[in-house]
């Protein structure tokens, strides 16, 4: 029987990290469902959905990813995952993108989780930037709980205006039509 577990790896940024954790979890016979990862201000974050067999604990996945020999600590949480391991469960028609760019102002990361909040939008992802002065956003959202598109796309188009950003809100499948982002 295999059980999942749900992990959560934060260091300072250096080549191999993610070479270090799969490594532990391959030795451990850790099937990889899913991963995410970023780096953010010199900072490397992941999370993992691994199955494993019923012998493996938490504990024991976290003292190994964290007793990696580096010249960066490891920061370790391991967590039993209650449900399926199904990554692509998400994609759908209800899948929109917004993406927000003006001005930086302090709140708006905020304003605009609690907008989402206010409308019943699950936040999938989220990344910002700055640059130059100039805040960009960019959400991936799912509206399956949402009772009114239009009501949204009004929400939306007000918040723009009250905090003084260029707000769009498009399905999934426009934007990729339309914009130059390769993977």
């Amino acid at each position: 029987m295999e059980k999942q577990m749900v992990i959560s790896v934060m260091s300072k940024d250096r080549p191999g990290i993610i070479a270090d954790v799969t490594g532990v979890i391959y030795e451990l016979n850790g099937n990889l469902a899913d991963l995410k990862q970023s780096v953010l201000c010199g900072y490397f974050t992941m999370i993992l959905m691994v199955s494993f067999g019923d012998d493996i604990t938490a504990g024991e996945i976290a003292e190994k990813i964290s007793s990696v020999e580096s010249e960066t600590r490891l920061e370790v949480v391991v967590k039993d995952f209650v449900g399926t391991l199904d990554s692509g469960s998400v994609i759908g028609s209800n899948i929109y993108v917004i993406t927000a760019q003006g001005a930086n102002k302090n709140g708006l990361v905020a304003r605009m989780g609690r907008l989402c909040f206010a409308y019943g939008i699950n936040i999938l992802d989220f990344d910002t930037a700055v640059s130059d002065g100039l805040y960009s956003m960019i959400l991936h959202v799912d509206l399956a709980g949402v009772a009114s598109l239009d009501d949204i796309y009004m929400a939306v188009e007000d918040f723009g205006r009250e905090v003084e950003l260029n707000v769009v809100m498009q399905h999934i499948d426009i934007f990729k039509a339309t914009s130059d982002i390769s993977l």
